[in-house]
Parts: C-alpha cells; structure tokens; sequence
C-alpha cells in the first residue's frame, strides 16, 4: 500500500519547517515569496495533497461548497455544474452536490450541507424559487443563480430579458408581423425573464403579442408546442427560450413542410455547442456559462471570507448563424 505523502515529507524536500509547511498549506501571510515557491515545489514533486478533515479540525473550515439543484438532466445546468465545479477546483474548493424536489428537498438539502460543515452553496436555478422564504442555517454562506431580488440572499445571474429582447428585435428587422414565442416552464425565473423582454420588444414596436407557446426546456416538449399549434402554420418568426427546445421546433417546422429562414426565421437562447450544427446553424443568445459560474463561486468565497459581495448581472450576447 502506498504510504500518504506527510507534510513532514514536503518539509524534508524543501529544507523547511513542519510549521512552515503548515503556513504554506493554511495560506498564511507570514510566509516570504521565496519559501512559498520552494515549499510548494516540493509539494508537486512528491505529490502532496492536503488532509482536507485534519485542515477543517485546525481551521473551522472544510474548503468545500455545495449545489443545490432540482434537475440535472437539463443542458443549462449540467453546464453550470461544470462550470461551478472548474470555478471551485480553481480556488482550491471540493465541491458537493445536491438534488432536491420541493420545498421540502431544499430544506433538506440545506440541513445536509450544513451537518457536513459545508462553508456556503450556490443554489441553481429552479431551486431558487424553491429556496425563497426557508430558513437558513446559521452559517451557511448562500449565492443563489436565476432570482428576482433577495435581501437574504447574493444573486449571480445573466440578463435573459435584455437577451431576449435583442432576439426579439432581430426577428423584427426582418420585416415580420410579430414574433412568435415558445417558452420554458412556468415556475422558471429564466423563462420568465425571456418572456419578459420578448413581450416587451414586441409592445415598444407597436406588434401584437401572440400567445405563448410553453415547453419544459427539452427538444421532444419544443417538437410538440409547435406541432400542435396552429402558430405553426403561420407564424414567420419564433423566438424559443432555449436552445434544446430550438431543435425540437426546427424538426416541427420541418415536418410541416416549412423552411427556416424563408418560411419562418427562428432564434434560441444558450447557444449550446452543437447549435452551430444544427440544420440550419441556429441563430441564438449566448449566455457565457463559464463566466457565470466563477462569478458565482467568486461571490460566495468572498461571503465565506467575511465579505459582502455585490450581485452580479451578466449580459449576453447575441450570435448570428443561419436560422435568422
């Protein structure tokens, strides 16, 4: 069996103290530049990894978050998941993982991190509607992503409207009638927000407002909206709320016999990394996924250092391909 590399180990390779060792490992200031580099060579050569439960008993703290999501099938949260999981290996932070249905899953969810000693958790999307109004536990640092506003609470997210509404006017230049819309579930503060800006565009330039098509963010529920909708027989511009609703609109218009763009003009929200791919290439609203998840890790490091970070608002961008 191979034996645990010791702190001692490292300080024998460097020519330093236990001590010293230790103060490189808890960060410390009282380390010069010169014997940090040293020390931290020597952790790379020998492979040192730090007892992450020994470093807690000394310190308070464990060095890892949580996430708390209600659905990790949808392709907007396995990229944050992603996302969140690089920010957090970056600023040298475990990460734990937790699904939770309804209110009572949430709740659950926050006792669980908070018996673990968990520092402080980001909560996901559909989760935050969830969350809103549950105690918190007493020290349990929280960065919610996708909220309307909350005292209790630091908000991360993009600006859908303006997105949606950059989209929406994009399939106005073309000299429609109206956009038409197929939008996520109804509970989503993402979804919402995207109708938001589509209704809004649509009443600044003086056009009717459809009604709303709905979907639940999957290609199969965007390929039977539009199907079944008689918007699809007229309709030549379609704003869809997601990407992966996008595609399944694309394959209704198809089998309806209708071209995209000459028939109908459509654009996503995500911009997937298969977007491009798809046929046509699919006009979209790129949200940076990547950027969205170290701000949020970034704002919750700085809640458990005793910080008080300021919400963080991010804006999308709009990518023109083929579709419109």
């Amino acid at each position: 069996m191979t034996r645990r590399v010791s702190m001692a180990d490292v300080a024998a390779m460097a020519g330093v103290s236990a001590q010293t060792v230790s103060r490189v490992v808890n960060d410390s200031p009282q380390v010069d530049p010169a014997t940090r580099a040293k020390v931290e060579a020597a952790m790379a050569d020998l492979g040192y990894r730090m007892h992450r439960a020994a470093r807690a008993l000394r310190t308070g703290r464990t060095d890892t978050i949580g996430l708390i999501v209600s659905n990790l099938a949808t392709v907007g949260n396995s990229r944050m998941l992603q996302a969140l999981a690089d920010a957090a290996a970056g600023r040298g932070f475990a990460l734990t993982v937790v699904t939770a249905s309804g209110r009572a899953g949430v709740a659950d969810g926050f006792a669980r991190l908070h018996d673990q000693g968990i520092d402080g958790a980001v909560i996901l999307n559909e989760a935050t509607a969830l969350a809103r109004g549950l105690d918190v536990p007493e020290g349990l640092a929280l960065v919610v992503v996708d909220s309307p506003p909350d005292d209790r609470f630091t908000v991360v997210q993009t600006d859908h409207a303006s997105g949606a509404r950059v989209a929406t006017e994009h399939l106005l230049a073309r000299d429609v009638a109206t956009v038409h819309h197929l939008a996520g579930p109804a509970g989503s503060f993402a979804a919402a927000e995207r109708e938001r800006g589509w209704r809004e565009a649509l009443i600044d330039a003086d056009r009717p407002v459809p009604e709303v098509l709905r979907g639940d963010w999957t290609a199969a529920s965007g390929h039977a909206a539009v199907a079944a909708s008689a918007a699809s027989a007229d309709a030549s511009a379609l704003f869809v709320a997601n990407d992966q609703m996008a595609l399944g609109a694309l394959r209704a218009l198809s089998d309806a016999g209708r071209r995209v763009p000459d028939d109908v003009a459509v654009v996503g929200f995500d911009d997937v990394e298969d977007a491009a791919d798809y046929r046509p290439p699919l006009s979209t609203v790129r949200q940076d996924f990547d950027a969205l998840g170290a701000a949020a890790v970034a704002a919750l490091v700085a809640l458990i250092d005793g910080g008080e970070p300021q919400s963080t608002l991010l804006a999308p961008r709009f990518v023109a391909r083929a579709s419109a």
